[in-house]
């Protein structure tokens, strides 16, 4: 997949002000109050900012946090993980590997054969209902 790189300026254009502070600032949008927390749909959770598939409904689960979880993307190039010391604690960032957006942070807790939760915003993700 090509990187798909756009001027700040660009960015702006394309994102709405919570989408804006989330994918490209890595804000966070509070919790249980994202449009896709609930959602129980089959279907492909595409990166928000462009477009890139990144998790399917059936790795989703309900973690209790108040985010949506997963417990894998659709494949290891789907996402780029790198290592986020800020707000005094060590996480580790989750960005969609095609634009570099911020999508949330993968936690060590989950149900999975990994044992990793992928803990997303909404804000940060499209998603396609599918049969």
């Amino acid at each position: 997949m090509d990187k798909l790189t756009l001027t700040d300026a660009e960015w702006r254009d394309r994102l709405t002000p919570e989408q804006y502070h989330i994918l490209r600032q890595a804000g966070t949008e509070r919790a249980f109050t994202g449009a896709l927390n609930a959602n129980k749909d089959t279907g492909l959770y595409h990166c928000a900012a462009c477009n890139a598939p990144l998790f399917r409904s059936d790795e989703k689960y309900d973690s209790g946090s108040g985010w949506p979880s997963f417990t894998a993307p659709v494949s290891a190039d789907a996402v780029e993980l790198l290592e986020d010391v800020s707000h005094g604690m060590r996480r580790i960032e989750v960005r969609c590997a095609r634009c570099e957006s911020h999508l949330g942070h993968v936690f060590p807790d989950g149900p999975g054969p990994e044992g990793l939760r992928y803990c997303m915003n909404s804000a940060a993700l499209d998603f396609e209902k599918q049969p």
